[in-house]
């Protein structure tokens, strides 16, 4: 089956400048993964240079812990499976140290999943995260893990490091968890991690779909409002890309005005404490800028939630 062009909307420019070659240098040094190159991210010049073109708003990285193979094997992520190396005990401090000497405002952390581990990974996690609250208080850092195979104590290591954000990723509706993530992972798990972050942690709880997988705007909509129930104050939405032929097909490219109009759903209906939606918007978009903003604008997890709650 032969796949559709990519339509002008999905073009971008590929990254360069000065500050994105003094990041990319420095992370080379310290021997460190990012999510940004793993995955090809197509904002790593514009969230590693600052949210705007003059490198004006909070430069942005996302750092991926545990190696660069993963225990699982969902359909459309390009990280390796299986092979995993024991966690570097270093890393912590390497990442804490990186984030000082770059500069970064805001943090983000994730992790390959790591099932083999006896917990998973949460205490490196945990402790890189303390790591650089310690070096620099002021850094924001959003943790986004794994499900930790819905283990609350695990869940609950992350959520007693502080981390700013707690992010989770749901990556699709209901219907499509299969054969979009690993038959490892499910919906209703990743509700309970959500779940148990709005109500047990003092954290900003946030979340991300995947548009252009198959799934109906109904299905949409549902899981929006699914999430929003949970606790959730943050959500983004962005569009799918095939990273090769051996990965889930495209289903559609979602156009632009269709992401506008789920931003707008989210933030006035649903009342989302901020949506970033649009076709290269990725789980940690600008993630940044548009965290100080709404936090500037005198928005506090608990009213969020809340809010939700009172639906």
């Amino acid at each position: 089956m032969s796949r559709s062009p990519k339509p002008a909307w999905l073009s971008q420019r590929p990254p360069t400048g000065e500050r994105f070659t003094e990041i990319k240098r420095t992370l080379r040094e310290h021997d460190l993964n990012t999510v940004c190159e793993e995955a090809n991210c197509p904002n790593l010049g514009e969230c590693w240079s600052g949210a705007e073109a003059g490198g004006s708003g909070p430069g942005t990285a996302t750092f991926m812990l545990l190696g660069d193979r993963c225990s699982r094997g969902c359909n459309f992520c390009d990280v390796t499976t299986g092979g995993m190396d024991p966690p570097d005990p270093e890393e912590p401090e390497q990442v804490a140290s990186a984030v000082a000497e770059i500069g970064l405002d805001y943090v983000v952390l994730t992790s390959v999943d790591r099932d083999d581990l006896p917990r998973q990974g949460a205490p490196h996690f945990a402790e890189t995260i303390r790591a650089i609250k310690r070096r620099q208080p002021e850094t924001l850092v959003e943790a986004l893990v794994p499900d930790f195979q819905g283990e609350s104590a695990l869940v609950g290591e992350i959520l007693d490091a502080g981390p700013d954000v707690f992010a989770h990723n749901v990556e699709t509706v209901p219907r499509l968890q299969w054969p979009v993530r690993d038959r490892r992972a499910g919906y209703e798990r990743s509700l309970s991690v959500l779940r148990q972050a709005a109500r047990e942690g003092e954290s900003y709880v946030k979340t991300s779909l995947m548009l252009g997988v198959g799934e109906y705007a109904h299905e949409v909509y549902t899981t929006l409002s699914d999430l929003r129930t949970v606790g959730v104050d943050v959500v983004t939405l962005g569009q799918y890309l095939q990273p090769s032929r051996d990965h889930l097909e495209v289903s559609e490219y979602v156009h632009p005005d269709v992401f506008e109009t789920w931003r707008k759903v989210a933030e006035t209906e649903l009342e989302f404490l901020y949506c970033a939606s649009g076709p290269l918007v990725r789980s940690s978009y600008r993630a940044g800028e548009l965290f100080v903003s709404a936090v500037a604008a005198g928005a506090d997890p608990e009213t969020a939630r809340s809010t939700a709650r009172g639906r």
